[in-house]
This record gives C-alpha cells, sequence and structure tokens, in this order.
C-alpha cells in the first residue's frame, strides 16, 4: 500500500474529529471536579456524546461553584476538593436556592449570566441525574433533588418566516448585491453562491446547522437528490431535497471548485472566506444579518429556518409521523408539541373539501 492509500485510509471526518476535540477537553474539565465524579461519567458514555457530557460537567461544576460562593461549610474549598459524603449534606432547600441563584449569578470570569426557565429545567435536570446515580448505586442515602419541583415549561411559540418573507429572504441573498460598491459587493459576489446555497438547503430541507456545517462535497448524492448527514447522537441519516435545491447546490459547486481549501478542509461543501470549513456560529451570523433586514419583529435563527420548513411541510402533507422522520426526532411527541397549533389550520382547509351538493 503506497502512502497515499495510508494516508486515505487514516482520514479523520469531521464528526470523529469534533467527538475528539470535545472528548479531549472534557478531560481537561475533569481535572478540576471530584474524583468521584469520574464515575458518573464514565456511566454516561454509552449513551451520551462527549458534548452532552461536558454540558452536564458544567452544569454540575456550577452547582459546586454555588456551594462555594454561598453555603459557609464550603467557603474554603476548591471545586475538586468535594467529596462523596458532601453531596449527603445537601438539603433541598440548598436546590432551591440553587434555582435561584440560577436567574442571575456572576461565572469564575467576572462576567454576568442569566437564564431563562428552559435553562434553570436544564441544569435542574443535571444536578437530577448526577445524583441519582449515586443514590441508585447506594453510594448516598439521599436525593434531595426529587424533593424539589421543578420549573415549569411552558410551550414556546413557533417563531418562522411566512410565505412571503421566505421569497424575500432568497431574493435578498440572491440580489442583495446590486446597490453594492466597493469592496461590499466584491465580498458580497464572491459568496452569493455559497450563501444561497446554504439558505435554500436550509429552508428546503429543515436539517440542523450542525448537521450543515458537517457535510462533505462526497455526501451529496445528486442521482437520488438526497444528502447523507450526521444527526444528533452520530447517527447516520439522509436528507431528500428538491429541484430548488439541487439547482442552488450545483451551482454554488461550480465556484466550490475553483477553491483550495484549507489543509484539513479539503472535503468541506461550505467553506469561510478564510477557506475553511464555515462554523455554527458564522451560519448563525449570517442568518441573523439576512433576515434582520427582512423582518425587526422575530428573531430568525437557522433554528427558525428549519421550524419554517417543518411548518410548511407540516401544512402541506397534515402528516406528523412524515415531519418527525424527515426533522429526525426521535419522539413524534416532541414534533407533535411544536406543531400542534397548526391542526387549525388543517382542520379549517377541511371546511369545504366536501361537496354535500353540486352546484346546478
Amino acid at each position: 500500500m503506497d502512502n497515499k492509500k495510508v494516508s486515505q485510509a487514516k482520514k479523520i471526518t469531521y464528526h470523529e474529529q469534533l467527538e475528539i476535540n470535545y472528548t479531549l477537553k472534557l478531560r481537561e474539565v475533569m481535572l478540576t471536579m471530584p474524583s468521584f465524579c469520574r464515575e458518573f461519567f464514565r456511566a454516561m458514555e454509552t449513551t451520551t456524546t462527549a458534548k452532552t457530557r461536558i454540558s452536564y460537567v458544567y452544569d454540575i461544576r456550577l452547582f459546586f461553584n454555588f456551594l462555594i460562593e454561598t453555603n459557609p461549610l464550603y467557603k474554603n474549598y476548591e471545586t475538586s476538593d468535594f467529596k462523596l459524603n458532601d453531596l449527603e449534606r445537601i438539603t433541598a432547600i440548598d436546590i432551591e436556592e440553587f434555582a435561584e441563584y440560577l436567574k442571575v449569578y456572576v461565572n469564575s470570569y467576572g462576567r454576568q449570566c442569566k437564564n431563562s426557565v428552559r435553562g434553570i429545567h436544564r441544569k435542574l435536570s443535571s444536578l437530577r441525574s448526577f445524583y441519582a446515580y449515586y443514590y441508585k448505586k447506594q453510594m448516598i442515602s439521599s436525593n434531595p433533588t426529587l424533593l424539589v419541583d421543578m420549573p415549569k415549561l411552558r410551550n414556546k411559540e413557533i417563531v418562522r418566516l411566512d410565505a412571503d418573507e421566505v421569497a424575500e429572504l432568497l431574493d435578498l441573498v440572491e440580489k442583495g448585491g446590486d446597490n453594492l460598491s466597493g469592496m461590499k459587493k466584491v465580498y458580497y459576489e464572491k459568496n452569493k453562491s455559497r450563501n444561497l446555497a446554504l439558505f435554500t438547503l436550509m429552508l428546503g430541507t429543515g436539517i440542523r446547522v450542525s448537521e450543515c456545517v458537517g457535510i462533505d462535497i462526497n455526501d451529496i448524492d445528486f442521482k437520488n437528490n438526497r444528502i447523507r448527514i450526521m444527526r444528533k447522537g452520530q447517527k447516520e441519516d439522509y436528507v431528500y431535497f428538491g429541484d430548488e435545491v439541487e439547482y442552488a447546490l450545483l451551482e454554488y459547486l461550480k465556484d466550490r471548485g475553483t477553491v483550495t481549501a484549507v489543509q484539513g478542509h479539503e472535503d468541506a461543501l461550505f467553506l469561510s472566506i478564510q477557506k475553511r470549513r464555515m462554523s455554527i456560529q458564522a451560519i448563525e451570523n449570517l442568518v441573523n444579518e439576512y433576515s434582520g433586514k427582512i423582518t425587526t419583529f422575530k428573531h430568525i435563527t437557522p433554528h427558525k429556518l428549519r421550524s419554517t420548513y417543518g411548518t410548511n411541510l407540516y401544512r402541506q402533507t397534515g402528516d406528523i409521523y412524515l415531519v418527525a422522520e424527515v426533522l429526525g426526532h426521535n419522539d413524534v411527541n416532541t414534533t407533535r408539541k411544536h406543531y400542534a397549533a397548526l391542526d387549525e389550520d388543517i382542520k379549517r382547509s377541511a371546511a369545504n373539501a366536501v361537496s354535500l351538493r353540486k352546484p346546478n
């Protein structure tokens, strides 16, 4: 086997590299945590990604920092000093005070942080899982997190673009440079086909921004009009696209073929101006920039473009299971929760669907 084949055989994909980066980051953060925590996070490895575990470790470390900051018993502690029996000393009142603390607090970098009800709910859920593990293993005798009510979550209203806003957005991406000049015009023209392909793809398939950044050129199958993507939990899946998405992608690939990417980013479909794989933040900024010129009443993010697609698909088909499948939801109840409000639209459309008497 020659060197080229060896190199190809050892090539690491974007998603594999991402998992490696998260794993290394997790190990780094774990050095600041109590030693007994390793058992909990090791037990989570088979059912979670490294990214998920990092979220958990940050939430639990925040709880320890809260105790150091507010409880005299731990004022001289470092986060790594906590022992398992310290969990036994925590009461339900401590957990309730933690929930209150999460509303507004100053982090270790001196920055003020705020949490919505959903943010507080997630952090308390992490703490519940943490306590539940040691309680189930009979390593602690009580679980005070069960004595604290979780914040009540209300269904969020779906923010989405209307049909005319979608058309206006795509027109802006495609023709918005007509009134520009100088370097702004150059920059716009240089990225026009990429941006149009990005927006058309997200609006035409409903893929997540994290799935979008991970697409490689060879993930696109024009024969079957589908793209291989990596869903949450590192699950491989395919999304299918229509004619508008196909055309936008083909037009962009003509320009993409003229660009020499930075080493390690050669396979990436969407490249930044630095010729590297576009980041999630870069796409979020792009969506915010363009959508802000379309509507000032809605805060549009890549996820809102996903909601726009899901809404349109549900209105067209009325099939909640199809929407769940296409959006990659593991539980159809997640989909139903988001799109249940559209049921009235579907019922209303049925009002004149059946004729009782033929007109003369």
